[in-house]
């Protein structure tokens, strides 16, 4: 048997094992890609006393950069929802569109809202207002319920500064601010097709809405923060991280300028300003005091370490793939067979998520197969390989997806018409993104 084969094999093995102690044995992500990476790194004959090393190297790679991104966008997540600023964002946003368009206003706001804050906590967050506004208008929570859910799958899977979405930038050496904004090219369109206009499609043939979750309360009257002020403040890292992607072409390369234009627009230091400047915005200027703000930022810590652990460990994974050999037979086999690494990265993404029902594993396990074979092919943008990744991460949604679950019991649904509705939402916004990214990459 061929060297080459066998590695597909023990790689393809290893998926198979990854999977089935997720899905089967119930493990944790975290654990379970840890195992399987080591025996991997073992069956494929690497030197044992090196394993651990290059794992570990694998791992802090990303964490070193991913840790950071994650860290302050959840501060700055927390702020937007201490202030009132999210409310603020949704009671303007739906002013404006108006009630008979009141779908298209809360996949707006899912898609601003959505940038510094994870899918769960977007939905959480965005559920209240949701079935207020439906109650007023006299329809189906799903009818706002699906746009909004669309907007947030959509800016968490393909635009930077979520974690997964970083990983994938970092892995295949994309420029952040381009990311972004292929990203809002692309999803945009893709949140409006799956969202308002299959919500309209498909709300008339669901049951009658009967939620056996309670949503959370909304909060009490209190004045909000400013719309204008609150967008600035959530979009002040998108725009700088922009400036940073651009800046060759205002400044003269190699400049004082352009140096501090491509300082202030790398992530870390676009989301700390963000976060400086929410600490004022959002806090001191709504009368909250440096105590306060201080107990946030250290609450909204303690939950994101689960997620920022499978996001290094996912890119220790990829580590082993590389130096496994595993990688390098793969690239050789879709060079030999003529895959395009577009539809590679979906479809290998599209896989893991399938099977284990996270997006974040699909995206890091994805991104650290084909980042060697994306390296062979210059010639592909790697911020369409970003998005690409990103599509396939959120197909087919089903029982194994915590997302499947918030749909489920919040807005009283069946399986069945759960699958209806959010399983094929999520696999147009796979599909539709692919197709378009597809497109991007003829122009581009």
């Amino acid at each position: 048997m061929a060297s080459g084969t066998l590695l597909l094999i023990e790689g393809a093995a290893a998926v198979a094992i990854l999977i089935a102690l997720i899905v089967r044995v119930r493990l944790s992500p975290f654990i379970a890609l840890v195992l399987v990476s080591l025996g991997l790194a073992l069956a494929t004959g690497l030197p044992p006393a090196s394993i651990v090393k290059a794992f570990e190297a694998g791992v802090g790679g990303a964490l070193g950069h991913i840790a950071l991104v994650v860290a302050l966008g959840t501060i700055l997540g927390k702020m937007m929802v201490e202030s009132g600023g999210a409310d603020q964002v949704a009671q303007t946003v739906i002013g404006f569109f108006g009630a008979r368009r009141a779908d298209w206003a809360m996949m707006t706001v899912a898609l601003i809202v959505g940038l510094p804050v994870f899918f769960e906590v977007g939905f959480v967050l965005l559920v209240p207002i949701v079935f207020a506004v439906a109650a007023r208008l006299g329809q189906h929570p799903m009818r706002l319920g699906l746009p909004m859910a669309a907007g947030l799958s959509v800016v968490h899977a393909m635009v930077p500064p979520h974690p997964a979405a970083m990983l994938a930038t970092q892995a295949f050496g994309a420029d952040v601010g381009l990311t972004v904004l292929f990203a809002l090219i692309v999803g945009v369109p893709t949140a409006a097709i799956a969202g308002p206009l299959y919500a309209r499609l498909i709300v008339p043939r669901l049951a009658p809405a009967a939620p056996s979750m309670t949503p959370v309360a909304e909060r009490p009257d209190r004045v909000l923060p400013g719309f204008g002020i609150t967008v600035a403040t959530l979009l002040l890292p998108v725009a700088l991280m922009l400036l940073g992607s651009v800046g060759a072409t205002i400044t003269i390369p190699g400049s004082t300028a352009d140096q501090i234009v491509r300082f202030v627009g790398t992530p870390v230091v676009a989301l700390l300003f963000a976060v400086l400047a929410s600490y004022w915005t959002l806090g001191l200027a709504r009368g909250l005091t440096m105590e306060t703000i201080q107990r946030y930022t250290n609450d909204c810590l303690a939950p994101t370490a689960l997620i920022t652990l499978v996001v290094g460990v996912g890119a220790g994974f990829g580590r082993m793939l590389t130096d496994g050999g595993v990688s390098g037979a793969l690239v050789g086999l879709a060079t030999q067979w003529h895959v395009p690494v577009l539809v590679l990265a979906w479809s290998i993404a599209a896989l893991m998520r399938v099977a284990t029902g996270s997006a974040t594993v699909a995206m890091a396990t994805a991104a650290g197969i084909v980042a060697p074979l994306a390296a062979a092919q210059p010639a592909v943008r790697p911020e369409l390989l970003v998005l690409a990744t990103g599509a396939g991460s959120v197909v087919l949604s089903h029982v194994n997806d915590g997302g499947f679950w918030l749909v489920k019991e919040y807005f009283g649904l069946s399986v069945t018409d759960t699958i209806r509705s959010w399983t094929v939402c999520e696999t147009l916004i796979s599909v539709i993104a692919l197709l378009l990214v597809l497109c991007l990459s003829v122009f581009t």
